[in-house]
């Protein structure tokens, strides 16, 4: 039995079909994803701003420093987590709303907490290890927010399983992320507008191969998707 998502569209997971389903899934709930995308952004924004280049380290600084790192670790990246899972529910024609982006502090949050804090150590090591490794890490393990709230899975288990299901697909991943790369520098060229419709289309795009791969490998059969 094949999971299909609500708008019975079958999923093909390359990078091509990803981004030219999930253009259109985009405009099809560009309100909803537009308002979580800014909302997102606005949350985001004490993480990003105490991380320009200093000469010395100020002590001034210091205390917004580690409020910016722990705003961080504890309520931007967790909620980052299920605003891409908000993204997933649109990719499955789901009926969602902006209550779902915060849904990671009554759905799975320490793990959540956990796997933005160990996903972004991996990959981090493995970019100081000649770069190579940290792509091969972002690759593989590209799927893990998707479970952790999706399927609510715990740290170990979402990492073995996002490993497991991106076997395969890879070289798909990594051309996504390719195009994500030029697709965000076009929304650069077009300043503000641009971005923002750039961030929703990477975000959707990600969403829709991570629901391409479910379908294609029949994952998760012994449950109804919600």
């Amino acid at each position: 039995m094949e999971i299909l998502n609500n708008n019975q569209q079958r999923l093909i997971p390359t990078a091509g079909e990803a981004y030219g389903v999930s253009w259109n899934i985009m405009w099809k709930s560009f309100v909803g994803l537009l308002a979580v995308t800014i909302i997102h952004a606005i949350i985001s924004g004490p993480t990003a701003m105490f991380q320009w280049k200093v000469d010395e380290i100020e002590w001034f600084l210091v205390p917004f420093t580690l409020f910016a790192v722990g705003f961080g670790i504890f309520v931007a990246g967790p909620i980052g987590y299920s605003t891409n899972w908000v993204f997933l529910k649109a990719v499955r024609g789901e009926k969602y709303d902006i209550q779902d982006m915060f849904a990671v502090f009554q759905k799975n949050y320490w793990n959540a907490v956990a796997a933005n804090v160990v996903v972004s150590l991996i990959i981090g090591i493995g970019i100081v290890m000649l770069i190579v490794p940290g792509i091969i890490f972002a690759v593989r393990l590209a799927f893990v927010p998707y479970l952790v709230i999706d399927r609510e899975m715990e740290l170990t288990e979402a990492l073995t399983r996002s490993w497991e299901m991106t076997k395969g697909y890879g070289g798909q991943i990594f051309l996504m992320g390719i195009l994500a790369f030029f697709i965000a520098i076009g929304g650069l060229i077009i300043l503000f507008f641009g971005v923002i419709i750039s961030m929703i289309w990477i975000r959707t795009a990600f969403a829709t191969m991570y629901q391409a791969v479910v379908e294609e490998e029949g994952y998760f059969q012994e449950s109804t998707l919600e």
